[in-house]
């Protein structure tokens, strides 16, 4: 038994892409995103001690 191929499906039109390939063909990609560390976030309470440090070590 033989399996046919699918069809492709047909994608509309759609305004905004066209216009974004547009800018980006004439203007360039736009600059990849910056990663903003989060400003509530609390930094450790304690040093991590000597034993962990040489345990995360090893498992390395």
């Amino acid at each position: 038994m033989e399996i046919m191929a699918r069809k492709k499906k047909v994608k509309r039109f759609g305004a905004v892409q066209a216009v974004k390939e547009l800018a980006r063909e004439r203007m360039g990609a736009p600059p990849a995103e910056k990663v903003v560390p989060h400003k509530n976030k609390k930094a450790d309470k304690h040093k991590a001690t000597l034993g962990k440090l040489l345990e995360e070590r090893e498992a390395e």
